[in-house]
């Protein structure tokens, strides 16, 4: 593993339902031409601005053919590809100093079935597009992450996830995947058709093939009522079932050094949008005033307890209903390292206490609020977090004001030790210090997902340097 520094620094089966490119058996020819024009000295970074990196060429592809040919050119050159969309994620996940593919130009929306309620989409079209389409249409997606500016095959690559214990991670609302594999060739895959491939390409950590199309189960429109109230931390753990019952998309926040909650409640509504923000409480002391006081605290670290502690007094006492997708995402405003666990529901008290007592005996130790607290179904996605189990989210989170770093080493280490005692599983969009064989203990289908991953890229094409501290 080497010193805790370095750590953070940086089945064989039958595939059927193949559909050849048009090209014919051969999907590339020998004398191919190659058409498609990719852009040198390109630096991506991610919107954290923790992790970036300089693709040799950097691509904006239209069309499936031109895909091809960026592939094609990569194999010849012995060169890795990797896809990006939003850059939301703020781990490494999708740098690359081989090639590099922006799915911007690919963002259709391929066909809205109002009857089944499904919409097929071109995989790099963000979700803050296809809200709006869908609300054209009197349909919604059932549940949806806190960040709309991803793309469509982004948010099910890593697992994107909200809370309500009644639904699954964003990947579970995913009927249907197209892959245009390492060969050139496009796989259709869903609960029909190649069921094995499916159950891994819903959270596909971009190392399959490339996603071209996603198909969507959605529900009505529906309009929420979100209301937030405070609490402690001792009195939401003990009433903790009753409020998975109560609400329907039910979280919390906890503020580090303290006992305070802020109790959040997200449920169906028939009352017409309102809201009781404003821009002041928003903005002039939600983001400016408090970015300059973590600022300062950055060289005065024990202000951090007091901002805590008089942010929870001074913001958090709005009700709101508006349409749904408008209160799931908001605007993302601090650069930030995040890290995003997922433990046994059952679990949820006890890992908490260990994180407050593990903060409390280690006063050198400052976080950041809020601790984000959410709920997710339990599924049968063979690298979902929820696998098998009713889960518990917990996300810790060091903000970066005005772009600096702030110490948070310790902090991660004593997060990691308690998430991995209690049985828990990382957020793959996430930072993490996970080796392959930490993976194989704590994902039971790891080696299902490994198998099929070799067989559809036995090259490792798809591949990048996050991607191999995972797989070897």
């Amino acid at each position: 593993m080497g010193s805790p520094q370095s750590r953070w620094d940086h089945l064989q089966t039958g595939f059927h339902g193949i559909i050849p490119v048009p090209l014919g058996s051969n999907p590339f020819p020998p004398d191919l031409s190659f058409q498609v024009q990719g852009q040198a000295g390109v630096k991506f970074q991610n919107w954290a601005g923790t992790y970036g990196s300089s693709p040799e060429l950097f691509f904006r592809p239209r069309s499936v053919e031109e895909i091809q040919e960026i592939l094609e050119l990569a194999r010849q050159r012995g060169k890795r590809v990797k896809v990006v969309g939003g850059g939301h994620s703020p781990s490494d996940i999708a740098c690359s100093e081989d090639f590099m593919i922006h799915m911007g130009k690919i963002n259709r929306i391929l066909q809205v079935d109002k009857e089944k309620l499904q919409v097929k989409v071109e995989a790099g079209i963000l979700l803050s597009e296809l809200n709006l389409e869908l609300e054209k249409h009197g349909m919604a997606l059932a549940n949806l992450g806190a960040v709309s500016e991803v793309t469509a095959a982004g948010v099910i690559g890593t697992g994107t996830h909200n809370t309500g214990i009644g639904h699954g991670i964003l990947p579970t609302q995913v009927v249907a995947v197209s892959l245009l594999l390492a060969s050139g060739e496009i796989l259709e895959c869903s609960e029909s058709v190649n069921p094995e491939v499916f159950q891994a390409a819903r959270l596909h950590l971009g190392c399959l093939g490339i996603v071209m199309s996603v198909t969507f189960q959605c529900v009505p429109e529906f309009r929420l009522r979100e209301v937030a109230f405070p609490s402690t931390l001792s009195q939401v753990l003990d009433e903790l079932e009753e409020h998975l019952r109560k609400s329907q998309y039910f979280r919390f926040l906890w503020f580090p050094h303290s006992e305070n909650v802020r109790i959040i409640y997200q449920d169906p509504t028939s009352k017409p949008p309102c809201s009781s923000s404003s821009w002041f409480w928003d903005y002039a002391v939600g983001y400016y005033l408090l970015e300059f006081l973590l600022w300062i605290s950055s060289f005065l670290p024990g202000l951090v307890v007091w901002i805590n502690h008089v942010f929870f007094r001074l913001l958090f006492n709005s009700r709101v209903e508006n349409v749904s997708h408008r209160i799931f995402s908001y605007e993302c405003r601090f650069r930030q390292h995040v890290q995003d666990w997922a433990i046994p529901i059952e679990k949820t008290k006890e890992a908490l206490l260990e994180l407050k007592a593990a903060l409390e005996r280690n006063p050198g130790i400052v976080a950041h609020f809020p601790v984000e607290i959410r709920f997710s179904q339990r599924d049968e996605i063979l690298l979902s977090p929820c696998f098998q189990q009713d889960s518990c989210y917990i996300n810790i989170i060091m903000y970066r004001p005005y772009g600096k770093d702030v110490p948070r080493l310790h902090y991660w280490i004593a997060y990691e030790e308690i998430m991995k005692k209690h049985g828990g599983r990382p957020h793959w969009a996430k930072a993490h210090s996970c080796t392959r064989k930490d993976l194989e203990k704590m994902y039971p289908a790891f080696p299902k997902f490994c198998a099929i991953r070799e067989k559809l890229d036995p090259t490792g094409i798809f591949l990048n340097a996050y991607l191999e501290k995972v797989f070897y």
